[in-house]
């Protein structure tokens, strides 16, 4: 079973509506750097990102040319670590709808004097 770790990445990138949240991810990372902006679980972002370090990176801790056991190694760390950056960029939505409607409560009110 011959399978190249980018094909392996976008049959995972697929799982979950990865695709679709990937420009929520992007807004989450901007907010991350800002100041006052969205503080993610370091877990939840540090262990998705060394995963895809992992999967680029040539070097493998198991081989991919071993039948079976080479692709898996990849196939595990790709499952544990999707759900968790999922979570976290659905943490953020709820985040950023916070933020809008706390800036909406303060641009609504009237100023009597």
């Amino acid at each position: 079973m011959k399978v190249s770790k980018i094909a392996l990445a976008k049959e995972a990138f697929k799982h979950k509506g990865f695709i679709r949240k990937i420009p929520v991810i992007i807004r989450m990372v901007k907010s991350t750097m800002a100041k006052g902006g969205y503080k993610p679980e370091f877990k939840n972002v540090i262990l998705p990102a060394l995963v895809l370090v992992y999967l680029i990176s040539p070097l493998d801790i198991i081989p991919d040319w071993i039948p079976v056991i080479g692709v898996l190694d990849d196939l595990a760390l790709l499952a544990l670590a999707m759900p968790m950056l999922i979570a976290e960029a659905e943490k953020f939505i709820e985040w950023e709808v916070s933020m809008k409607s706390t800036d909406l409560r303060v641009t609504e009110a009237e100023i009597v004097g």
